[in-house]
């Protein structure tokens, strides 16, 4: 089975590559670095699964011209803070501006929070859009629940992992290891997936 997944990122190659391995299923995993695709998809998608579905189509229309029929996978994830009436949201990766820095983005986010004692829940979201070479489109979401906390923690990683506890733990994502963490909102994703997947005998 080949997929094109809807990244340059050579690191979520490698982790989305990694799941399909814990899954005992083969699979080549194709970037868009790989197929030539360097055009600016615009996410102006009101939703997670607008702006998957808007990247997977983008995509979707390039593979069709140039005689590619394998796969397409495209993801939108993101942080839903409760208080803030789910922003960031599909803004996430441009919070506070394009490409501000990770220090700036968490400021902004707690500054807008300070004054907020309880109602500090939040989701993490992803949602995967599959498109088939047959042209059906397979949506799925994956979350998961905790809240955010009042001071950073261990910097790096997600953007937003520094500030989000997850349900059941006292700490920040960023300073639980994996294997304490289980199934994130994107392994969650993948998990569906591939059940859809199987159930078409893809694998």
């Amino acid at each position: 089975m080949k997929i094109i997944y809807g990244t340059s990122n050579e690191a979520k190659r490698k982790q989305v590559e990694e799941f399909f391995k814990t899954k005992n299923i083969k699979v080549e995993i194709l970037t868009l670095k790989e197929i030539r695709f360097t055009e600016e998809i615009p996410e102006n998608g009101t939703t997670f699964e607008e702006n998957s579905l808007i990247k997977a189509l983008a995509i979707r229309k390039y593979c069709d011209d140039h005689h590619l029929s394998e796969i397409i996978v495209t993801d939108d994830a993101g942080l839903c803070v409760d208080c803030l009436n789910g922003e960031p949201g599909v803004y996430s990766a441009r919070y506070a501006g394009d490409h501000a820095p990770q220090e700036i983005v968490l400021k902004k986010l707690l500054d807008n929070m300070k004054n907020v004692e309880e109602r500090r829940g939040a989701t993490f979201v992803c949602v995967l859009t599959a498109i088939m070479p047959d042209g059906e489109e397979i949506v799925v979401r994956g979350e998961t629940k905790g809240r955010i906390a009042k001071e950073p923690g261990t910097m790096g990683k997600l953007t937003y992992g520094p500030v989000f506890i997850p349900d059941g733990f006292s700490k920040v994502m960023n300073d639980l290891t994996d294997e304490e963490i289980g199934v994130t909102h994107r392994g969650k994703a993948f998990i569906e997936l591939v059940a859809r997947l199987k159930e078409r005998g893809f694998c």
